[in-house]
């Protein structure tokens, strides 16, 4: 049973629905919408919102995620940069996170489809801030630096977990050092750039485990962080070790300010609801 500082009243909004059909009519995916998050509402009215795109059909299979796995045999929605551009706008959206499913089945993991997307989006909106949450890109540099280039504002790749745990519940291709680093290597092409990753915790890590996973991101030159409580999104996928105290989170958050991250997000109530390889 949840512990009740996870329950929370979804808010009601009416504009909500004729967002969804002009979404659905577009064929565009949102994680707003697909991962049903709790906090659409409030990121909708700051005029935020996250869009999925590369489809809905994973390369791989995490037993944390209950995102379709499958083979989408190299397929890609060409017109998809220019209808995200135009709902951006018609949204008057100040704020957009892109991310995707993991795409191996294609050459560059989808990193010029990131960066078209990135680019239209900034002829139709040139004040707004992106910011893209990726896969890994099997760690190609070439991959990384297409996305960096094209312009991204924060340049965000989830860790996920901490490294005893990562062969557990990442798909056997994905790895802890390469996804510190993807970090790196953004960091290392744009010494401007703003890195982030968010890990989750309930998975039956303990306290040092996370501490030392906080240094390696810091390390790897990571200065925003998101922490959240895992909640298992299907039956089949892992279940939850344990439901971390608030207490425990400001812990964690207290650590990582300490060490010098400039930004840090760590509450149960925090929701990387999709989370990338």
């Amino acid at each position: 049973m949840k512990p009740e500082w996870l329950k929370i009243k979804l808010p009601q909004d009416k504009s909500y629905e004729l967002v969804k059909k002009r979404l659905h009519k577009e064929n565009v995916n949102t994680v707003c919408i697909e991962a049903r998050c709790p906090n659409r509402i409030e990121c909708w009215s700051q005029k935020a919102m996250t869009f999925m795109i590369l489809g809905n059909i994973c390369t791989r299979k995490c037993k944390f995620c209950a995102v379709t796995t499958g083979n989408p045999t190299g397929k890609i929605d060409e017109q998809e940069p220019e209808k995200i551009a135009q709902i951006v706008q018609e949204l008057n959206l100040n704020y957009v996170v892109i991310t995707s499913v993991t795409r191996d089945d294609l050459s560059d993991g989808g990193a010029s489809v990131f960066a078209d997307v990135i680019t239209t989006i900034r002829k139709i909106c040139r004040d707004i801030k992106i910011e893209v949450l990726v896969p890994d890109f099997s760690g190609t540099e070439s991959a990384i630096k297409k996305v960096v280039d094209a312009g991204c504002d924060v340049f965000n790749h989830n860790l996920e977990t901490v490294e005893r745990l990562t062969s557990v519940i990442r798909d056997k291709r994905a790895s802890y050092h390469t996804s510190l680093q993807v970090l790196n290597t953004a960091r290392s092409i744009k010494s401007s750039l703003v890195t982030k990753s968010g890990i989750m915790v309930g998975l039956g890590e303990t306290k040092d485990e996370v501490k030392r996973t906080i240094k390696d991101l810091f390390e790897n030159k990571v200065e925003v962080l998101t922490i959240g409580q895992y909640l298992q999104p299907a039956k089949e996928l892992i279940p939850v070790y344990e439901y971390i105290k608030p207490e425990i989170f400001q812990y964690y958050k207290e650590f990582a300010y300490n060490l010098g991250f400039k930004k840090v997000s760590a509450s149960p109530m925090v929701r990387s609801s999709y989370h990338c390889q």
